[in-house]
């Protein structure tokens, strides 16, 4: 948790704190030398001078091999020319060298902050990676409005508020925010859809938000509201829930049971946070905590984060280029690497003694501005919570190793790709076809872990979109989709909310489901458009586009790519074969279809008769009563329905 700074202004991780100096000595050639990557590390160590920094390996094509941060840039360096006290990895990194570039810095402490922005810049292949290119999901309550929003926070904390966080997931912070909702009553529109409503939306109706934009609440009360979420997340629920359950009791007295009703559903979404927690993080206050777990050659680091004694969640990281490098120093590695983006908390617990834990401490304090303590815990409350990321960690390392090429492999590097936080349970895909805007139909397949969920698939006659506006039956086929869900559904319980949505098409197709669900007050779903790339899908090459406006592409040769391109046909066969049947039942209907008790049999038969539906129409009481198969009163039916005015 932090209150919300645009930025700090000695940030000891700006590029402005730096002067680089560039010592490069480059070798022609590509093949490993060993000698050859001697020499160019001598030519460079003669000219360093003893001060901190961080040095770069580079190979012959310039490409970044390795990123070290030394106390001594002259002495550190040096030790690489000491073959026989290198490991094996060491020396190949040594015989691909041609150049190294040195950046100096005040103190060992910002070459450590550098040493790890670079590696996470360049992912240098002799390096100790965190592969984990997602930032992690904080609330913010957003300020510089009369009625503060509570919304979901990505990236740099440039927006004036209050920050809280991180949280392991998407998936955990949107658990939270939709309670907080259900708890505080906070608006989480944006500001320009709050300006522009005139009658509460669906959140209000579902007691998810107090309606602020159209006076149900003054600006006084809201921001009391605002001050009972702040104290919530930043640990005082205990008091916050005293409050409420105070206010309810009152006005239960009062007789106003319509207020103590919405009091006690407050209070169960303050219990539910509470109890959702899997992990007991009571009495722990600010921290983070890390278990380590090897196996196979693998290495899986396990962390929860806590704040306020809540627990946030928690997620597992596997990283990559371990090899000869002992566990301890992985682990400081994936710390240096994790704070690279995330403020410190007060304390961190791991599961080992880390090297240089000191150094690590001063960096962490750096970046926070505060204190940091890095310890292991050795009784107690933080000794079981230690206990259980350590099974965590064994657990999940465990699953990893059990994939092999199959479909969990498959599922997992897909949700990798898509920056999910988890493999996707539900997928919902959806795609709509008309001919010119006539006949149109949209439709939605859903797709799990073992494959197509044929029995969930679902078709929407439009209904409102006119002419062939794509972007507009897009929009209905979602409005009805997540309309009826927020209202059957809103807690998601019920397992009907999918995991991730695919839309079948680009830019447009993603703004258009974006603004209809923000519309309905959702904004937490995953959302992927997928688009044929330049080339029109000649080479396979599909263009994924996220929220943010990013766009993304895969190998033609990616078993992942494979098997999002067949939920996209997959959806496209479905919608298709929903389009030619609304064609074939148009084409086969009859105005005849329209009278009430005439079944196909008498329809054939006035068919037969009078040959057109139309002379049907037209035919006299007595002509009718003459068909074959057509009795006195059928005839009389049928003669009113079309001469009902006499």
């Amino acid at each position: 948790m932090s209150d919300g700074k645009a930025g700090r202004p000695h940030d000891p991780r700006g590029a402005s704190r730096f002067n680089e100096e560039r010592a490069a000595a480059t070798v022609k050639g590509a093949q490993p030398d060993l000698e050859a990557g001697l020499a160019a590390i001598r030519e460079v160590q003669r000219t360093l001078k003893p001060k901190p920094g961080v040095y770069r390996m580079l190979d012959a094509k310039g490409e970044v091999l390795y990123v070290g941060k030394a106390r001594s840039l002259k002495a550190r360096v040096a030790n690489y020319l000491q073959l026989k006290g290198l490991t094996n990895r060491l020396q190949r990194m040594i015989s691909q060298t041609r150049a190294m570039e040195i950046v100096t810095t005040n103190s060992e402490a910002e070459a450590l902050l550098l040493e790890a922005q670079f590696i996470k810049r360049f992912r240098p292949p002799f390096n100790v990676l965190l592969r984990d290119d997602k930032s992690f999901p904080f609330i913010l309550l957003r300020e510089g409005h009369d009625y503060p929003r509570i919304m979901k926070h990505r990236g740099a904390r440039r927006h004036k508020g209050s920050y809280f966080g991180p949280f392991a997931s998407a998936g955990s912070v949107n658990t939270t925010i939709n309670a907080l909702q259900k708890l505080f009553l906070l608006r989480s529109c944006t500001d320009s859809f709050f300006s522009r409503r005139d009658r509460p939306c669906l959140l209000y109706q579902i007691k998810r938000c107090s309606a602020p934009c159209v006076g149900r609440i003054d600006e006084a009360g809201y921001a009391e509201l605002v001050r009972e979420a702040k104290d919530f997340l930043g640990g005082k629920s205990s008091a916050v829930q005293a409050r409420i359950e105070a206010q309810m009791a009152e006005a239960a007295e009062k007789l106003d049971f319509e207020t103590a009703a919405l009091l006690r559903d407050r209070l169960r979404a303050a219990t539910f946070i509470q109890g959702s927690q899997a992990v007991n993080a009571q009495g722990v206050g600010d921290a983070d905590v890390f278990a380590l777990a090897a196996k196979g050659g693998q290495i899986a680091v396990q962390g929860f984060f806590v704040r306020g004694g809540q627990n946030w969640g928690h997620r597992a990281f596997f990283p990559r280029h371990i090899t000869e490098v002992e566990e301890a120093e992985v682990l400081a590695r994936v710390l240096a690497q994790f704070y690279e983006e995330v403020p410190p908390p007060p304390t961190i617990l791991v599961d080992r003694e880390l090297p240089e834990r000191a150094l690590i401490e001063e960096a962490f304090a750096a970046l926070a501005e505060r204190k940091v303590e890095i310890s292991v815990p050795q009784r107690g409350d933080r000794r079981r919570l230690m206990e259980q990321a350590s099974r965590n960690a064994a657990e999940a390392l465990d699953r990893r190793l059990a994939e092999t090429g199959t479909q969990a492999k498959i599922q997992r590097e897909m949700a990798e790709f898509l920056e999910l936080a988890e493999v996707p349970q539900r997928v919902e895909v959806y795609d709509n076809s008309h001919i010119q805007g006539t006949k149109a139909v949209g439709a939605m397949i859903v797709a799990g872990p073992e494959g197509f969920v044929k029995n969930q698939y679902r078709k929407f006659n439009i209904r409102e979109a006119q002419s062939n506006d794509d972007f507009a039956m897009m929009r209905e086929v979602m409005t009805r989709r997540f309309g009826r869900a927020m209202q059957e559904d809103p807690d998601r319980e019920g397992g009907m909310w999918p995991d991730l949505v695919l839309i079948d098409g680009g830019k447009g197709q993603m703004s258009t489901v974006k603004d209809a669900l923000e519309e309905l007050g959702v904004e937490d779903v995953n959302l992927i458009a997928i688009a044929k790339g330049p080339h029109h899908g000649r080479e396979g090459r599909e263009v994924f586009h996220f929220p943010d406006g990013r766009e993304k592409m895969l190998p033609v040769n990616s078993p992942v790519l494979f098997y999002l391109q067949r939920l996209r046909d997959e959806v496209h066969r479905y919608v298709i074969g929903a389009h030619r049947d609304k064609r074939s039942r148009a084409i086969s209907a009859s105005p005849l279809d329209e009278i009430p008790g005439i079944g196909p049999a008498r329809k054939r038969a006035l068919l037969l008769h009078f040959g057109t539906a139309s002379k049907v129409r037209a035919a006299a009481l007595d002509d009718l009563k003459r068909a074959p198969g057509v009795s006195e009163s059928v005839a009389r039916k049928i003669y009113d329905f079309y001469h009902a005015g006499g």
